[in-house]
């Protein structure tokens, strides 16, 4: 058979034998017969429920960030960046396929996007890259499943766990599911309709013996997916910024860090840093949808445990970024931090599971790290997680797919300095994939003026909700705007209401 040898086989095959694989010893990769490509990598950071509204960096009253503020003088800085949606699956589906929600359909946990999209991702349009992706949460894995085959990496779910049910999982990889709940069932504790009086039981107690010695340097508890998955973020920071060099070049790289997302487990180091730091958040009464957290009073016991959670995070990310730095990598690499979500402690909200889109929510990162540079670059212009996937693809010397929703950012483009658009981010978990968005939430962006649009909610007893906020003289959201008779209030509803009618339409029975 003569089959074409392509670029593409080549990264395949030496990923297979290079980085990333349990019990292999890593080595570098060395082209033979190409030469040096002068493209530069790309490496995109995710911190997972990140709002920029709490970070140090960006304003926030209490010194979370101390790093990333020190580092931001050397990054463009965007302060007015939004992400796609309210949580991770919408959007991180946002991020990777430069379109809303209300596009790739990803609308629920663990969703996927639509099946036109599968092979649209960000990945897939890098095919001259080496791409490698890990996540430690389960929602972003079943998206970097699906977009495998536009990865030569796809680093499993639990190669950074401390401890996890990855054995059950290979012996039974055909049926993981099943597998999974009879493994639950029958060896976890506390785990609905255990079969087991005594496995339980033992189980725990090796849980226990393995992770105790890391026990003290977690006093809130260490990060754990399902929670029992223990994690500490060093290994894989320690893992990518020793691996990065490694890496086939050019190379692509999406990291997807579960931390700060709740439970809070910060480092010892970071315990307490902000007890009786006298620090005052804005009160702010009950919003109607405050059911999905504890009242309003208990806020200052969620915020502070995640403030010192990001001084976790930002440490770090300090860390990563000197090992790159020292090992050569920045001076070929395109770093860009981010965040798939915010986080909310106000209005009787904790998290991010929750009909409103208020700005700690949906206002997210972004710094972007430009090869080379040693000055700060700040963009106040409202942004959009679709925007990344086109700005890559520019900065790199790429061109854009079809479909996109997004644009080059400034300062590689005046686009959107210029252009009449608005921000928006979708809330709609519960919609079907294929049905018109008909209980939703959208939160419309255009200068200084947001909108907030809620229909279809049982608690709204059929009514809209509307709020119009000046996001620069009112930047808490303390004072709605919105009037039936105002002219910019009816202006601006039209214009979501009729974008909402066009991504509708297709899916109108």
């Amino acid at each position: 058979m003569n089959k074409k040898f392509s670029r593409r086989d080549f990264l395949k095959m030496s990923g297979v034998a290079s980085v990333g694989l349990i019990g292999l010893p890593y080595f570098k990769f060395i082209p033979s017969s190409q030469p040096a490509s002068e493209k530069k990598n790309v490496l995109i950071i995710v911190f997972d429920a990140f709002t920029a509204n709490s970070i140090s960096a960006y304003g926030y009253g209490r010194d979370t960030t101390p790093n990333l503020s020190r580092l931001a003088e050397r990054a463009i800085v965007y302060h007015n960046h939004h992400s796609g949606g309210n949580f991770t699956t919408p959007g991180t589906g946002s991020l990777l396929t430069g379109v809303l929600p209300w596009q790739h359909r990803a609308f629920s946990l663990y969703d996927t996007v639509a099946a036109s999209l599968a092979n649209k991702s960000i990945f897939h349009s890098f095919q001259d890259y080496y791409r490698v992706a890990y996540s430690h949460n389960p929602a972003v894995v079943s998206l970097l499943n699906q977009f495998s085959s536009g990865l030569e990496q796809n680093i499993p779910l639990e190669r950074f766990f401390l401890n996890s049910d990855e054995i059950i999982k290979k012996l039974f990889s055909k049926d993981q599911e099943t597998a999974m709940v009879a493994w639950a069932r029958t060896i976890k504790k506390n785990e609905a309709g255990n079969y087991s009086l005594f496995l339980p039981s033992i189980f725990e107690e090796y849980q226990k013996k393995k992770i105790a010695p890391l026990l003290p340097q977690f006093p809130r508890g260490l990060p754990a997916v399902y929670d029992d998955n223990y994690f500490t973020l060093e290994m894989v920071i320690d893992w990518l910024g020793s691996s990065a060099s490694d890496f086939p070049k050019p190379f692509f790289g999406y990291f997807h860090f579960i931390p700060p997302h709740d439970p809070y487990g910060t480092r010892q180091d970071f315990f307490d840093a902000f007890k009786d730091d006298g620090f005052h958040a804005i009160e702010k009464a009950d919003d109607p949808f405050f059911y999905s957290g504890p009242s309003a009073d208990k806020m200052p016991e969620w915020r502070r445990p995640y403030d010192e959670f990001i001084l976790y995070v930002d440490s770090e990310f300090g860390r990563l970024f000197n090992k790159l730095e020292s090992a050569g990598i920045l001076d070929d690499t395109w770093i860009i931090l981010t965040s798939d979500h915010g986080e909310l402690h106000e209005r009787g909200i904790a998290g991010h599971l929750t009909p409103v889109l208020y700005e700690p929510v949906i206002h997210i990162p972004l710094m972007i790290f430009e090869p080379g540079r040693s000055t700060r670059t700040d963009i106040y212009a409202p942004t959009s997680a679709v925007d990344i996937f086109p700005t890559l693809l520019h900065v790199t010397g790429g061109s854009n797919p079809d479909g996109l929703e997004g644009s080059v950012l400034p300062p590689f483009s005046n686009d959107i300095l210029t252009s009449d658009r608005y921000i928006y981010t979708v809330q709609t978990r519960d919609t079907a994939p294929n049905d018109p968005l008909t209980i939703v939430t959208l939160s419309q962006i255009k200068g200084d003026y947001k909108l907030m649009y809620f229909t279809g909610y049982k608690e709204l007893n059929g009514k809209d909700r509307i709020e119009l906020y000046n996001l620069a003289e009112d930047p808490e959201e303390l004072n709605n705007l919105y009037s039936e008779n105002d002219e910019l209030s009816k202006t601006l509803l039209v214009a979501l209401k009729t974008k909402l009618e066009e991504m509708n339409k297709p899916y109108l029975k």
